[in-house]
Parts: C-alpha cells; structure tokens; sequence
C-alpha cells in the first residue's frame, strides 16, 4: 500500500479511473458545463490552496529555519510550488472565462450587469490575483530565490514585494471566494 501511495502519479491515475467509474455510473459524460466546472474548481483549489500554503505555512516559518536548511526551500520546494501556483492560477482564470462563456454570463459578468455582479466581482478580483502571480509575484520571486541573478539588496526588496503581493492576493482570495460560493448558492448583489 505505501508503494502504491508514494508513487503520485499512480495516485492520480487512480483518481481518473474512480472519476470515470462515478461519471459512468451517474450518466453524467454529456454535461459539458459540469467538466470544465470540475476542471475549474481542481485547477482553483491548486492555486488558492498554494496561496494559503505560502502565506499560512512557507512565509511565518521561513525566519524559524536555520540558515543551513532555508536553501532546500529556496532551491527545491519554493521554485517547485511556484511553478504549480501560476499554472494553477492561469487554468483557473482560462477555465472559470469558459465556463463563464458557455453558460452565457460572460459579458454580462465582466460588465458587472444586474444577476450577473456577484460572480462578475468575483471574476475581477480573481483576474487582479492571477495578474499579481505572473506579473508582480513570479517576476519577483525569481530575483528573491535567486533564480534570476540580483544582488543582496534587490533580492531582498523582490522578497518583500512578493510577500505584499501574495498577501494581496490573500485578502483579495477572500471575498473573491465568497463571490464563487454566493453566486452558485443564489446569493445576490
């Protein structure tokens, strides 16, 4: 058992054989609208969940580490989780636009229109936060693990920005979140 659940890949695999096991047996292949709402909810969870992992976990314990071990984080696990946070963030953002598109609220949400604002401020707010991960966080995060070569000085300055922003998106991840919940549960603005 500890083979089979050590090797992540056989575990996803076995996730999408279960997946089309509850899909066959709840008829439900033909809702397209409920896949790439699925694919949108999965892609989202990998993003906001990484947002907390950074902002809840990584960031508050990162002074506790000693000197000698904060390169394993810099080097292998922060690099690694940033690559899955942007990608997360960019198929959230394309998903949640194709849902959106194909259930008709596109424009309207975007616009803000009347039944369509709750998730419209939800879209925006998610569209700010996956611009501050490509545009702001990753940018500086790769200057502050030293992915980029700058010195002592800017990588300490793209740190703090980083941290800023992130913490951004974490403020912003909260009512943007309720806007997703609200609007399919009803909810009115």
């Amino acid at each position: 058992m500890a083979k089979f659940f050590g090797n992540l890949n056989a575990v996803l695999v076995a996730g999408l054989v279960l997946l089309i096991a509850v899909l066959t047996l709840a008829n439900s292949w033909s809702n397209e609208i409920a896949m790439l709402t699925f694919l949108h909810v999965i892609c989202g969870i990998m993003w906001i969940g990484l947002l907390y992992y950074f902002n809840f976990v990584q960031i508050p314990t990162m002074p506790k580490v000693p000197a000698e071990l904060k390169p394993a984080v810099s080097k292998y696990i922060a690099p690694e989780a940033l690559f899955w946070f942007r990608w997360g963030a960019a198929f959230t953002v394309l998903t949640g636009l194709i849902v959106a598109f194909r259930k008709h609220f596109l424009v309207d949400a975007l616009t803000l229109a009347q039944g369509s604002r709750l998730i419209g401020i939800g879209m925006w707010l998610a569209l700010i936060m996956a611009f501050n991960v490509w545009f702001i966080i990753w940018p500086n995060q790769k200057k502050a693990l030293g992915i980029v070569e700058a010195d002592a000085d800017t990588k300490a300055k793209a740190a703090t920005t980083a941290m800023i922003f992130s913490r951004t998106n974490t403020l912003l991840s909260i009512p943007m979140l309720y806007c997703m919940v609200g609007q399919n549960l009803g909810a009115a603005l």
